[in-house]
């Protein structure tokens, strides 16, 4: 723990205990995300889910490296990830991007991609709601990810036909 950094993070008028407990959940979010869209990647077969399959890749990647680099920072807040697994699951702030009940549909896939966007979406902007001129090195983290967050959801709602797109490369 870097004892100086939470004491200034607290003089802020931050709750930190509930600051670390939400970068925790959101953490599991991301290490879950990570997991089902492993499961999801492998299902987009076929020209429309091959069509996808990169984009989703990008995603779950990046969405990996999100966790990464959650962890340094809950642990400098004097916080910790929980010792049991399913207990780290089940604390996510999303719930679980599951497979549809038809793999082979690519749209219903789509629509879990996107929601699991979107609800990262939210977290990470209350984050920044949270830390915007207290916490510094938060807010500079969750931005980022944020940043990443809403440029996930346009590529996956892009797909749907919800509206034009706002890139030209991915």
């Amino acid at each position: 723990m870097a004892k100086v950094t939470r004491e200034t993070v607290e003089r802020t008028g931050v709750n930190v205990d509930q600051l670390v407990e939400l970068l925790v959940k959101n953490a599991a979010a991301e290490l879950t995300t990570y997991y089902y869209y492993t499961i999801l990647r492998v299902n987009l077969i076929g020209l429309k889910g091959e069509g996808i399959k990169e984009i989703a890749e990008t995603a779950r990647i990046e969405d990996r490296n999100h966790f990464e680099a959650l962890v340094p920072r809950i642990y400098e807040l004097d916080g910790k990830l929980p010792e049991d697994m399913k207990v780290f699951h089940d604390m996510s702030v999303c719930p679980p991007a599951s497979l549809p009940g038809d793999p082979t549909d690519v749209e219903a896939m789509l629509r879990v991609l996107v929601e699991a966007e979107r609800c990262a979406v939210r977290g990470y902007t209350h984050l920044c709601h949270l830390t915007a001129g207290k916490d510094h090195r938060t807010y500079d983290l969750v931005q980022a990810i944020l940043n990443e967050e809403i440029e996930h959801e346009s590529w996956f709602s892009e797909f749907l036909g919800e509206g034009p797109s706002g890139h030209f490369l991915r």
